[in-house]
């Protein structure tokens, strides 16, 4: 990896999704989020819970859950659109 990929991947945006592998509302989301990546440029991890007991038990029936890198929750269920892209707009500046 260059040293222009390092800074580009130690700046850009970053988005985690807390997903389950069975869950509709999560695939919704993640596909919500790949429309979204034809405007802004993010890293999204799609983490699934149940492959860990704390994440399991802090958001269980909570899932999907969109938080930004700081683990601060953007939304959960459904894509909250409007909040989600104006936070990454105002990332993106």
């Amino acid at each position: 990896m260059t040293a222009w990929h390092q800074h580009q991947l130690a700046n850009s945006l970053r988005l985690v999704l807390y997903s389950r592998s069975y869950c509709h509302l999560c695939w919704d989301m993640l596909t919500a989020l790949e429309i979204l990546r034809g405007e802004f440029d993010f890293l999204l991890t799609v983490i699934d819970v149940d492959a860990n007991p704390k994440i399991d038990q802090k958001f269980d029936e909570l899932v999907p859950v969109l938080t930004d890198s700081n683990g601060t929750e953007l939304c959960h269920y459904h894509l909250d659109e409007p909040k989600v892209r104006a936070y990454l707009q105002g990332q993106a500046q």
